[in-house]
């Protein structure tokens, strides 16, 4: 299971840094047609706002720690453990269950978004946001099993510790590359 593990990190690495490049090689195009040229393209302004919309949300989604993420956790760091426990249960509590009520909604949001098209591109805005959707499954999947870890007696101090950005978490459930082994 770890194995798989690296290989999906990988491949949502691999993922982002297309997204990057391509939005960062289109950047550059875009300057070189509006000042060397001197004929901008107006569909390279377009193209860059989705493929960065893309990359915040494919990122976030599954590259991303929590403890990545900005926050305001003084007081959680400063509590003991057993209330930093029952503060990360509610605190997930009611992300997960606030955002698995509103995913039917954004939805079919999303899919109502067909109808719409980008003014440059012509690319339907079901699919420019269709990322949207995916980036909320990911955040349900991912605090679900932050829960389940935390009502387990044997991973709650790992896992709480995994939250206050104390201790890496456990390799299976890392989002960040596992160290280079030790020679």
């Amino acid at each position: 299971m770890p194995n798989l593990s690296k290989y999906l990190r990988k491949g949502a690495e691999l993922v982002a840094v297309t997204l990057f490049i391509a939005m960062f090689g289109i950047f550059l195009l875009q300057i070189f047609a509006r000042y060397v040229l001197n004929n901008p393209l107006g569909w390279t302004v377009e193209v860059c706002v989705i493929l960065y919309i893309w990359l915040v949300f494919w990122t976030s989604a599954f590259l991303l720690r929590e403890s990545d993420h900005v926050s305001f956790n003084m007081l959680f760091q400063a509590a003991p453990n057993r209330t930093r426990r029952v503060m990360a249960i509610l605190g997930l509590s009611c992300i997960t269950v606030a955002f698995i009520s509103g995913l039917p909604v954004i939805i079919d949001y999303v899919m109502f978004m067909r109808i719409e098209k980008a003014p440059v591109t012509r690319i339907g805005l079901d699919y420019i946001y269709a990322i949207f959707p995916v980036f909320m499954i990911a955040v349900i999947i991912r605090g679900g099993i932050s829960l389940w870890r935390l009502m387990r007696r044997q991973t709650c101090d790992q896992e709480t510790a995994a939250m206050a950005d104390e201790m890496p978490p456990t390799p299976a459930l890392t989002s960040h590359s596992d160290p280079e082994p030790k020679a």
